[in-house]
Formats: C-alpha cells, sequence, structure tokens
C-alpha cells in the first residue's frame, strides 16, 4: 500500500455507547468515533494523541507502534477495556517489564539496574507463574529485559507463555541476539524488539555501552531480527549528551529499515543516580517535540511527550520485576513494593495503589520527588 492510498476501516472499539476506528490517509492515522462516550473529554484526547500519527505498519492489522497491540486482536481488545477503566479510577498494569536475568556482557553508564553480583536470575518456572499473573490482572505488554534477555536461554518458553492475551517484546544490546534466536523468538511469537542504541557513532556507542563492539552487535540484531519477520524498535536514551544526535538517530532506523524509534530521556537512577546536568531541559524538549512533529516515517514514539500528555505512568499503567523477585512501580524507581515469592502480585500492585505521583507530568525521579522510605 502506498502512502497516498487510504486502507480499509481497522475496528478499534464496538459498544452501544462508543464505537472507535481508523483508518490509514496518506501515510497517517484518520480516527473515526461515534456513540455517547465519544464527547467524553478524555477519549477525545486519546484520539487525538492517534490522530496523524504515523503507523509503524499496517497491513492487515493496524500495527500503531511496537508498544501498543496491533487491532483488531485479543490483545487490543483487553488494552481498549483497561483505558475505559481508567476512565472510571481502576488502575490496570498494562505494561509489565520483567528483568529475568542479570547476566549481561556490558557494563552501560547509564544502566537503572546494574548487576548487584549475586547473578540473580527468574527460573522459567518463576517467570511463565509471574507472566500468568500478570495477565490476570490485564497486563496486554510484557516486555522481556534483563541484563541482556538474549543470553537467557529459555526466552522462546516464556515469550510462548504469553500466548494471545497480549503482545511481548524484549530489549537487546545486540550480544547473543543470533539469527536462530531470532527465528526462534518469531515462531514463538514475539511481536517486537527494541534494539538499545546510545549514538549513532559506533565510538561513542561503544564508550557508553563499556564494550568495545557494541555498535556492530547491535545493528546485526537489528538486521536478524527484521529478517525473521519481528517489529523492530530503535530504543534511544536521550540526555544532554546525545540530544545533537536526533536527526541522525531518525536517519539511522530510516536506513536500516526500523519499523519505530523511541526516545527515553535518561533517568539519574542506577549508575547514574546523583548524577545533574544529564537530563533535559525546557529548550531541549522544545527541540524534541518541534523534531517529532517534522518528521516523517518511521515513527517516532516520544516518552517525555507521552508523560506530558498522560502523566507518570509508575504504579498506574506500569510495573517492573527484577531478576530477584522485587516489584518495582517501573523499571526506573527503584522502590520495592514486596516481593513475588511472599505475596500475590494482585495484591502489591493493589498496595501500589498508594504510590503518591499520580498526574506527575514530569518523571518524579528526574524531579528529585521521589521518598525512597514510602511504607504504602
Amino acid at each position: 500500500m502506498s502512502s497516498s492510498q487510504s486502507c480499509s476501516s481497522y475496528p478499534l472499539y464496538s459498544h452501544f455507547l462508543l464505537k472507535a476506528s481508523a483508518s490509514i490517509l496518506d501515510g497517517k492515522v484518520k480516527m473515526y468515533l461515534k456513540g455517547p462516550l465519544s464527547r467524553i473529554p478524555n477519549v477525545r484526547s486519546a484520539a487525538r494523541l492517534m490522530e496523524g500519527q504515523i503507523p509503524c505498519l499496517a497491513g492487515e492489522k493496524l500495527c500503531l507502534s511496537t508498544w501498543v497491540p496491533p487491532a483488531p486482536s485479543p490483545a487490543f481488545d483487553r488494552f481498549v477495556q483497561s483505558q475505559v477503566k481508567a476512565l472510571v479510577g481502576i488502575r490496570t498494569p498494562d505494561q509489565v517489564t520483567i528483568s529475568i536475568t542479570e547476566e549481561c556482557p556490558n557494563r552501560c553508564i547509564h544502566c537503572a539496574l546494574p548487576d548487584s553480583g549475586h547473578k540473580y536470575r527468574l527460573e522459567p518456572d518463576v517467570a511463565k507463574d509471574v507472566i500468568r499473573q500478570v495477565l490476570g490482572l490485564g497486563a496486554t505488554l510484557v516486555t522481556f529485559d534483563g541484563g541482556e534477555p538474549s543470553l537467557y536461554r529459555e526466552l522462546p518458553e516464556l515469550v510462548s507463555s504469553v500466548g494471545e492475551m497480549a503482545i511481548s517484546n524484549m530489549f537487546t544490546s545486540g550480544a547473543g541476539f543470533t539469527p536462530d534466536l531470532a527465528r526462534s523468538l518469531k515462531k514463538a511469537g514475539l511481536y517486537a524488539v527494541n534494539v538499545s542504541i546510545d549514538s549513532p557513532v559506533p565510538e561513542e556507542h561503544d564508550a557508553m555501552r563499556g564494550r568495545f563492539g557494541a555498535f556492530k552487535d547491535a545493528m546485526k540484531a537489528l538486521e536478524n531480527a527484521l529478517a525473521a519477520g519481528l517489529l523492530v524498535n530503535i530504543y534511544v536514551v536521550i540526555r544532554k549528551g546525545n540530544m545533537k544526535h536526533i536527526s541522525a538517530f531518525h536517519d539511522l532506523a530510516r536506513r536500516s529499515g526500523a519499523h519505530e524509534l523511541t526516545f527515553f530521556e535518561v533517568v539519574p537512577t542506577g549508575r547514574y543516580a546523583g548524577k545533574t546536568g544529564i537530563t533535559l531541559s525546557d529548550v531541549d524538549y522544545a527541540e524534541l517535540s518541534h523534531f517529532i512533529s517534522m518528521a516523517d516515517s518511521p515513527r517516532i514514539f516520544s516518552v517525555p511527550r507521552a508523560l506530558s500528555s498522560f502523566g507518570c505512568f509508575a504504579g498506574r499503567t506500569w510495573l517492573h520485576i527484577t531478576p530477584d523477585g522485587q516489584v518495582y512501580p517501573c523499571a526506573c524507581l527503584p522502590k520495592s513494593f514486596g516481593s513475588i515469592f511472599e505475596e500475590p502480585i494482585s495484591k502489591i500492585w493493589r498496595r501500589m495503589g498508594g504510590l503518591p505521583y499520580k498526574g506527575r507530568r514530569k518523571c518524579p525521579v528526574r524531579e528529585g520527588e521521589v521518598s525512597f522510605d514510602y511504607q504504602g
């Protein structure tokens, strides 16, 4: 389908109070709403965020983003249901990140969850039980993280256990992401691969990752994922030091064939705890927002922009599981609300409802608002 063509309608939600659908016109999403609920401000705001967006892929299904289930699909239906529940104050952990292993050949300067030295690893039966529990809570995106999840030999088993109720994706630095693994993960049902890139300049990227050849490994992993038929997202931790490369990052995504480029602002946590002057200024935010508004394909997903629109996700639509079984509100807020080995995740999730950062339009860790002695 060429970018100037319009495709058939993609059904997004059907209820007697609200019907939502989308089509692609001139390469961008066109939204259609009907029904009494279509006049609710939150519903209209959500539709406006999709309106005019470049999808990462539009074929038999609409893949708006590597972070959202394709439509139509059972996972997308569950995602919409969670958004409807949010209108009446019911929290759903839409995205759950699971750090399945600490094993990693890199030593990234900005790592939010650096290796503890204890070689923590969630065994497959434990990880599968975590997946079962979070699916029961309504999760629609299960993300496998690390460490380097490519080095976790049972990863295809975990992906397969997610099933159709959610989509699964993973982060990789490229290390260990072989063609065979890419094919196995595709067969198991993996939806997308997030390839982490810190700089489009190989030497700068390797320095950030603490390992010579890391950039080469990342680009090879991207090739392997595309060859296996997986969606690919280039994931950039944006900071003062690489803001100058925002255009080059987008050029790299286009040239490599990536379906999406994500900008996630650095958080002063983990190995960057206590660092000052690394986060973006208001001028930087404005520059990033302007660039994104002018950019063409591939699609760009800006976490700072999403944060300013929806507020902090921590403990509201996101939770994170560490390799030693601790449950955090997000991967960048290292405050445990409980252990998966001591109580059900549902109980921990309810306790997390008391987290006092709801509605914050900037990350509370970046703003210095986090109190790590919070008891719930």
